[in-house]
This record gives structure tokens, C-alpha cells and sequence, in this order.
């Protein structure tokens, strides 16, 4: 039965906790935080009366008691492809590990007045920083331009500034992926890029190009694709009709589906007649037919270097200084093999 008053059978504040444990708001904050230098006495009597009253701090109390929210807003490009939106939940994971909640928004557009109104909404709701997901290079452009005035960190921004980057080195990926080509003997490789505006279709890009060119092999102009499966097969459809290359290195795997699906349209054998490679590992790309060769990417291992990085700046710690980019793994399946044909 509850012994307590009708005052006392509401939900208890942390003031109430503090009254009940004899000690002040801020003891209880310390306590609650995991703060040292408190007497472990008092720490006890905290805890104990925590438990006996089965409280849980709200929200509220606890921004009250830390000034801060516990939250954290995510910003993402409502153009994002597999990549951002896996990144995204990955984010997400790794904030509610630390303890924090997400708040999430969507850009519709990627100029100064769309991203300056998310992030003033993100501000008024007291987020205690910021994760964006805007590949696009306009989005980072914009976000230059706008005073960002809480902590922030950017996916895959090369000019965020040091310590607020979490990424992948596309160029490696990209990379690996030309060179496991080239390693199977094609001296023909094409290469379907993303979209123009994209840092990461960019760097991807930059890197097939750089390895073709370590290896002194001819370059033909990258196609320019969307990252999509229609574009992909629209393009196959018009360059493998009469081929002048044995492989292709397409910059994600949605783009490298159309492909296969074009290639089977005009009765070529993946890999015999030519090989492709794709990019990201989404979970259906060890189920094509054939199952296809990709780089993959740890969105894991990136949301959590992501939370890592924001936290740093939020809660005092250490910089973690200059970026470091994760390096994505080659994954062999059965959509590349040596030229059958010179």
C-alpha cells in the first residue's frame, strides 16, 4: 500500500529525491551522472532512496540536472541512397547506447534557408548537438554559410573542419575495387560514377581513376548515373551492347543490379563476358545472380566514430583530433573473373 500523501503520490521530481536523501539537487545530479569525488556514503543514501521510491528521471529533469537534453538532432538529405539512410540507423544505435534519444529531420531541399530552419528547430528544442547526413556538395556549401552554434559532426565532409568528421575513405574503396580488377587481368575497365554533386560519387570516382593510372592503363570517361537500378540498366543497355571492355566499376550496387539485369537482356554472361563490381553491400547483393563483388562498408563502425566524435565536443572531453577514415573491405563473390577475351 502507498504510504505516501496525495502531494507525494505524484511523480517525483528530483528535488523530492534530494528532500528524501538529505542532500542537495546537485548531489543527486552528480549521482545520477556517475560523477566522482562524491562520498561513497552518499552516493549510497542517494541510490537507496532512488530505489526504495522506484524513480526514474524524466527528460525534463534530467536537462535540469545536467544542462543538457540527452538529445541529439539528426539532419539527413532527403536525397540519400542506401549509404546515409543504413548510417542513419546505425546513429541512432549508437546514441541511445550512450544514452542519448534522436530527434530526426529531413531536408527537403539542401540550401541556407532549409538547413538554417532545421537547425534553429533542433536549437529551440535544446538538442545538445548535431549529426548530418547531407552527401550533396551544395548541402555542405550551405552549411558553410550557416552559423552552426551547437556541436556538430558531418558523414563523409571532407571540409568540416578537424574533429567533426566521421567517414569512410571512399577513395580506398574505390580503389580496391579497380584494383581487383586489374589484378584479374582486365586492362579495359569502365567505370558508372554517381551523381555529379556528391562528395562520395566524387571520391569514388577520383579513386578508380588514381589506380588506372598507377597501373598505366587507359582511361575512358566515367558515365554519370543516379545511383539507382533503372539507370543503371538504361545505361547497360546502351554501352554493353557492343562492348569495348571486359569490367565495370559501378558506385553502388543498386546502379551494378541494372547493369546485370541489362547484360542478361542482351544474352552476356556475368561474369564470362564481363565483370562488375559494385559498391556499399547492401543485403540482397550477395543474392544477385551472380552474387556480386562490392565494397563494403561498416555502418556500424560509423555510427558509433560518429556518436564518438559529437559526444567529445558536447561533454568536454579530449579533441579526438584529426579525422581518421575507416577503410572499407573488398568482398569477392562470383560477378567478377578473369577476361575471357583480351
Amino acid at each position: 500500500m502507498d504510504r505516501r500523501g496525495p502531494d507525494e503520490q505524484r511523480a517525483l521530481s528530483i528535488r523530492d529525491i534530494a528532500r528524501l536523501a538529505g542532500v542537495s539537487r546537485q548531489t543527486v545530479s552528480r549521482v545520477l551522472n556517475g560523477e566522482r569525488y562524491i562520498k561513497p556514503s552518499t552516493e549510497a543514501q542517494v541510490r537507496k532512496v532512488i530505489e526504495e521510491n522506484s524513480w526514474r528521471p524524466n527528460s525534463a529533469a534530467r536537462a535540469l540536472a545536467t544542462s543538457r537534453s540527452k538529445t541529439i538532432g539528426l539532419l539527413v538529405s532527403a536525397r540519400s541512397h542506401y549509404g546515409p539512410f543504413t548510417a542513419a540507423t546505425a546513429i541512432d544505435e549508437a546514441a541511445r547506447a550512450r544514452g542519448y534519444a534522436i530527434l530526426s529531420a529531413t531536408l527537403a531541399r539542401e540550401d541556407d534557408a532549409t538547413i538554417s530552419e532545421a537547425l534553429d528547430a533542433f536549437a529551440a528544442q535544446g538538442v545538445d548537438g548535431v549529426v548530418v547526413i547531407a552527401p550533396q556538395q551544395r548541402a555542405h556549401e550551405a552549411l558553410q554559410r550557416v552559423a552552426v552554434r551547437i556541436p556538430f559532426v558531418s558523414l563523409h565532409w571532407k571540409d568540416a573542419g578537424e574533429g567533426r568528421v566521421a567517414a569512410f575513405d571512399q577513395v580506398a574503396g574505390a580503389r580496391l575495387a579497380t584494383r581487383h580488377l586489374i589484378e584479374l587481368g582486365h586492362t579495359r575497365i569502365r567505370h558508372l560514377a554517381g551523381p555529379q554533386d556528391w562528395n562520395e560519387a566524387e571520391d569514388r570516382m577520383n579513386g578508380f581513376l588514381a589506380e588506372l593510372d598507377e597501373h598505366d592503363l587507359a582511361v575512358t570517361a566515367p558515365v554519370l548515373g543516379d545511383w539507382s537500378a533503372d539507370l543503371g540498366y538504361e545505361v547497360g543497355l546502351r554501352i554493353l551492347n557492343h562492348p569495348d571492355f571486359t569490367a565495370i566499376f559501378a558506385s553502388n550496387d543498386q546502379m551494378a543490379l541494372g547493369l546485370m539485369h541489362a547484360a542478361a537482356q542482351l544474352g552476356l554472361s556475368v561474369p564470362h563476358d564481363m565483370s562488375i563490381v559494385g559498391f556499399d553491400d547492401i543485403p540482397e547483393a550477395k543474392h544477385f545472380a551472380p552474387p556480386l563483388t562490392t565494397i563494403r562498408q561498416d555502418f556500424g563502425l560509423l555510427g558509433a566514430q560518429a556518436i564518438d566524435v559529437l559526444l567529445a565536443q558536447i561533454e568536454g572531453d579530449e579533441s579526438p583530433g584529426a579525422t581518421e577514415y575507416a577503410v572499407p573491405e573488398l568482398v569477392v563473390r562470383q560477378s567478377t573473373a578473369p577476361p575471357s577475351r583480351p
